[in-house]
């Protein structure tokens, strides 16, 4: 029997794909209906948001636009992919660079930004991903995109090492901001570790590595069920009997003014869709079962 429809928050392990998680979780679950919700490169570890069953359609929905990690950046050294995974292009010698500049610089790198992707990532160039043209000898110059760095902390310096504690916008690359960290002391860097932390709503405190999830029992208690996941994901409308069959079956609703996806609960208190208030009524964006 399959794992119950729900989100299940992994501790994606370093050297995974986020792809290769989900393949793992498909053995774990029981199921071929495993979906993930954002990416993580291989090198991070950390915040992967999956869905399972039926909450597979939830991953699209999900208001996951503020993300937190903890990061190492290496000053004196730049990198083709701005990470560690890259050949080093340039070295420069950076045991000048002071406390006083770095935190400056750091300082300089919070708040809105307009910043430009690493080019080895997956942004798309006329339809194909910028990794695929870097990796076929192409040279790419992406623009730069609006995005919000509302924390950037350095919690500890060891050498050239730099810990850092980020809180960003969906969209920001951590490993661009090293780049420009880099850059704006003029010595280049690039990030040597990262993990997230937090992704919207959904801690590290929540999250169990593949190594924990064995065993049915266990994958089943770990999955947060379909009710829960979209509680504690959108906010709630609570919908009369007669609201709720109307729903169930298609049928729009008076809007109910929250903005964005709405989790729509029968009196019994189960979910039945996700609403999104459009063209003065509450239209169904999923329907999850008929009341």
């Amino acid at each position: 029997m399959s794992a119950p429809d729900g989100l299940l928050v992994v501790d994606k392990p370093p050297g995974w794909t986020s792809h290769d998680v989900v393949g793992r979780t498909r053995r774990l679950a029981r199921t071929k209906k495993v979906g993930h919700a954002g990416t993580l490169d291989p090198m991070a570890t950390g915040v992967l948001v999956l869905g399972i069953g039926r909450a597979t359609r939830l991953l699209g929905h999900l208001t996951l636009t503020d993300k937190a990690y903890d990061a190492t950046v290496r000053l004196g050294a730049t990198t083709v992919t701005d990470d560690a995974e890259g050949e080093v292009v340039e070295t420069r010698d950076a045991s000048a660079v002071g406390d006083a500049a770095l935190a400056a610089a750091v300082a300089d790198l919070t708040g809105a930004l307009d910043q430009v992707p690493s080019a080895v990532s997956a942004v798309k160039v006329g339809g194909v991903r910028s990794y695929a043209r870097v990796r076929a000898g192409e040279d790419v110059e992406l623009a730069p995109r609006r995005v919000l760095v509302s924390r950037f902390e350095v919690l500890a310096r060891r050498g050239d090492d730099v810990d850092v504690r980020v809180e960003v916008s969906s969209g920001t690359y951590v490993r661009a901001l090293a780049r420009d960290l880099g850059a704006a002391l003029g010595v280049g860097a690039h990030l040597t570790a990262l993990r997230r932390t937090r992704v919207g709503p959904f801690a590290l405190s929540g999250a169990r590595t593949l190594e924990e999830l064995v065993g049915d029992e266990v994958v089943d208690a770990a999955v947060l069920g379909l009710d829960d996941a979209v509680a504690a994901s959108f906010p709630r409308r609570d919908l009369t009997a007669e609201q709720a069959v109307d729903l169930s079956y298609g049928r729009r609703l008076p809007p109910s003014g929250a903005p964005g996806a709405t989790g729509a609960f029968a009196p019994d208190g189960r979910c039945i869709a996700l609403l999104d208030d459009t063209g003065g009524a509450a239209r169904p964006l999923v329907v999850f079962a008929p009341a």
